[in-house]
């Protein structure tokens, strides 16, 4: 059963309360999970019982995503901002320099964190961030376009389409390789779940202008990418590897942008390997 955390952020206005959902199962070293932009936590329920048997997982909604708040008025959702965020959740949670694995805006953060020294290794599966001009234009559009049919359909056309293989295709396909596979249920609640992100729009103008270009020294780094990846083209990963020379550049065959449905045996080694 998902939690809710209270604990105080910094801002220009002074000390700010912030309320962040979070899951946790497992014994073991710590290990933070962060999904990507329009998800929720649930995007990692495929490898959690997994993960669960060798660590202390915590999947968070970040803010103004899924079922946690978004930052108060005036707090910006940059890279560095979220960062110090995802710091202060950390203290509250008496969690020291935990593991972190991150998927799509998830995996950029968690590099953030790795680049603050914050966490123990890093697991970055396709991170937003090493994109050309015309390949970030490209991704935004898609985004935008899947925030734009989730907002349009109606709730019993949604579900619906969850119902059957190809109606699951036409609503998560785009991160999906193997879109079949998530269960009707999960198909409806990502749909909703983008649908009502708080923090899109802003944390998609926040990204327009993110390149990560600073290297991760002294903390382990894997970077994880999807041969059929079609919203982060997996040429990417060959970047993020010039950037972070000694990350281990991992490729995950027949896996989508969000990898952890697609295959959840493979990318839970991943996850496992790279947070020794």
């Amino acid at each position: 059963m998902a939690e809710k955390i209270a604990f105080s952020i910094d801002s220009a206005r002074g000390s700010q309360a912030l309320s962040v959902t979070y899951e946790r199962a497992g014994k073991g070293e710590p290990l933070l999970l962060l999904h990507g932009i329009g998800h929720h936590w649930q995007a990692w329920e495929p490898v959690m019982g997994i993960l669960a048997a060798e660590r202390d997982v915590i999947a968070i909604d970040l803010p103004g995503f899924g079922t946690s708040a978004a930052l108060p008025d005036g707090v910006s959702y940059d890279l560095t901002t979220v960062g110090s965020v995802l710091g202060a959740l950390c203290e509250s949670l008496a969690i020291e320099r935990p593991h972190v694995a991150g998927n799509s805006l998830g995996g950029l953060l968690a590099l953030e964190l790795g680049r603050e020294k914050l966490v123990r290794s890093v697991t970055a599966l396709s991170p937003a961030g090493f994109w050309s001009p015309g390949e970030r234009q490209y991704a935004f559009g898609m985004l935008l376009t899947m925030r734009r049919a989730a907002q349009v359909m109606p709730l019993p056309l949604i579900e619906g389409l969850s119902r059957s293989s190809a109606g699951r295709a036409a609503l998560t396909s785009s991160i999906y390789a193997r879109p079949g596979r998530r269960s009707p249920e999960a198909a409806v609640a990502e749909t909703l779940a983008l649908r009502e992100a708080t923090g899109f729009h802003q944390t998609l103008a926040a990204g327009r202008d993110v390149l990560f270009t600073d290297d991760v020294p002294d903390v382990p780094v894997t970077i994880g990418w999807g041969t059929r990846d079609r919203l982060l083209l997996r040429r990417q990963g060959i970047r993020a590897k010039h950037v972070i020379p000694a990350a281990r550049l991992v490729r995950l065959p027949g896996c989508g942008h969000v990898p952890m449905n697609d295959d959840p045996a493979l990318v839970a080694r991943v996850i496992l390997d790279g947070s020794r």
